[in-house]
């Protein structure tokens, strides 16, 4: 049983992040982008999209705390 192109299919967790984080960097494909709102749970995107923006928040500013710490001679 083949699945037809018109078909929507249930996108994985794991799809959803890929498409979230290639949107963050700017390197989303115009065909991904129309597959995305065409087949995608809204909520999904916007929940995975909150955790992936307060996760890169979290990771700059350990790492600012890092570079901080590292030259304040401690």
């Amino acid at each position: 049983m083949t699945q037809d192109e018109n078909t929507p299919r249930k996108q994985s967790l794991f799809t959803v992040f890929r498409s979230v984080s290639a949107s963050m960097f700017g390197v989303q494909s115009s065909k991904q982008h129309k597959e995305d709102f065409a087949q995608g749970n809204i909520a999904a995107y916007i929940i995975v999209g909150l955790i992936a923006t307060l996760l890169f928040i979290l990771g700059v500013w350990g790492l600012v705390r890092f570079a901080v710490n590292a030259t304040s001679g401690a």
